[in-house]
């Protein structure tokens, strides 16, 4: 199902571009780091023709880009060139930057690929779109991406802060849906659509959301895979945005402790070879199908949760009253579940799924997600009936709130291990386990607070 791109991609941009010099040759890493090379325009055609060979390590990384020994991608494999090739229509401008540049995303080849090709995320949610297809379902996407704007220069406790909007003030109150937060980032907002516009990602409606300098800008649904592929590419984009306007562009899942967390909803439904809605039901709770999809989701949630909440960060963000889900629940047109399906009208029926932080892997959150929605299907799970008024307060089964849970339960699952892939899973694992590991090691400024002279 991957498609990669031919030769003529790069001979036709070339002659449409000549302005362009330089070309971000790029990969997303487990974690969804893009990792890879700066090339020359006279490099191109050879990515085309041939592929790009890169370390194996470069998908057994942690976050912090060190190598991950017991990933099998290091010494048993000797550090392997594995060939990738370049994705058909990741071939784009970036206008923010300096030098004339464009980007180009590659994922690794089937064969030529190994071992890393395992351990393309990419690589995991074709998979899982596959196995889905193979049954006459064709998955539907789009994401809500969550985004903090902030200062490049820290406060004077060396803390993060919002950026200064025009008036050159700073945003202090919350102002969930202001108009005026958002006029007031108007030139970055247009360079943002602009940006969007020439890389061909369908950026819609912007939200000031539920803390000062936090942004939502939707993006149009679609194909599944292309809904992930244009996530990465537009997170690229609004960091690249922003720091040309001399801000950070933020999606950690809980930047400031008495602010609101970041998340990515995942939008979801599944159509039949016509692109009919097969979730499409004049009843709110959707079709047979829908539930199902739900049951499966809700079923697996645990075992994907370090899918969608990877980093020791991604667990602050689950607090009471927040907007953020706290319990396996689903719920109609209600914001306090995990799993909401929206009002509207029949032919829009889906799964809003609201667990994910800003900082999850779309490939990874998307698979996980359509892999359970699958085994929910093929095992007719019952959701359950959906709650009713506020789910916070009705929650008797509560998430997990801290990492290591998560990473258990991830590495207990012979679901994960069967939905995912084996070769994945293990490399995954490696990298979670290490960076858990450095992460407790690490002694900081909240040690000192509590225990230097308490303990």
């Amino acid at each position: 199902m991957t498609t990669f791109a031919p030769v003529q991609h790069a001979l036709d941009f070339l002659e449409q571009h000549p302005q362009i010099e330089l070309f971000e040759l790029f990969i997303l890493d487990a974690n969804g780091v893009p990792r890879g090379k700066l090339l020359h325009r006279d490099e191109l055609l050879a990515v085309y023709a041939s592929g790009r060979p890169l370390p194996s390590t470069l998908l057994g990384l942690t976050l912090n880009g060190d190598d991950v020994e017991d990933s099998g991608l290091v010494w048993e494999v000797g550090d392997i060139d594995c060939r990738a090739y370049p994705l058909a229509g990741s071939l784009v401008p970036m206008p923010w930057r300096q030098i004339p540049t464009a980007a180009v995303q590659v994922s690794m080849h089937p064969s030529e690929g190994l071992p890393a090709t395992v351990a393309d995320p990419r690589h995991v949610l074709v998979t899982v779109i596959e196995r889905l297809r193979g049954d006459g379902y064709h998955p539907v996407m789009a994401c809500e991406l969550e985004f903090y704007l902030l200062d490049q220069q820290r406060d004077a406790q060396g803390r993060p802060q919002p950026a200064l909007d025009q008036d050159g003030a700073r945003p202090r109150s919350t102002q969930v849906y202001g108009l005026r937060e958002l006029e007031q980032i108007e030139p970055f907002l247009a360079d943002l659509y602009a940006a969007c516009k020439l890389q061909g990602i369908p950026a819609r409606t912007a939200i000031s959301e539920y803390a000062p300098g936090q942004v939502e800008i939707t993006l149009e649904h679609g194909d599944a895979l292309l809904a992930m592929d244009q996530a990465v590419r537009y997170k690229r984009i609004v960091k690249g945005v922003a720091h040309r306007h001399g801000m950070q562009a933020c999606f950690m899942a809980k930047p400031f402790d008495h602010l609101a967390g970041t998340g990515m909803h995942m939008h979801v439904s599944l159509a039949d070879a016509t692109g009919a809605n097969l979730y499409a039901s004049e009843d709110k709770a959707g079709t047979a199908l829908l539930r199902h999809s739900v049951g499966g989701m809700l079923e697996y949630l645990l075992a994907s949760l370090l899918l969608f909440c990877p980093n020791a960060n991604s667990y602050r963000r689950f607090q009471a009253n927040s907007y953020a889900p706290l319990a396996p629940t689903w719920g109609i047109d209600n914001r306090t579940v995990s799993l909401r399906v929206p009002g509207g009208p029949a032919a829009s029926r889906h799964i809003e799924h609201r667990i994910c932080g800003a900082d999850a892997n779309p490939y990874l959150a998307a698979a996980a997600m359509l892999a359970a929605i699958h085994t929910g299907i093929r095992g007719r799970l019952d959701p359950g009936e959906p709650v009713e008024g506020n789910g916070y307060a009705q929650a008797t089964t509560l998430l997990p709130t801290d990492w290591l849970t998560s990473l258990q339960a991830l590495q207990r699952s012979s679901w994960a291990r069967e939905a995912l892939g084996s070769g994945f899973l293990d490399v995954y694992l490696a990298i979670k386990r290490a960076e858990y590991r450095q992460f407790m090691a690490e002694v900081g400024e909240q040690d000192w607070r509590w225990y230097l002279t308490q303990a």
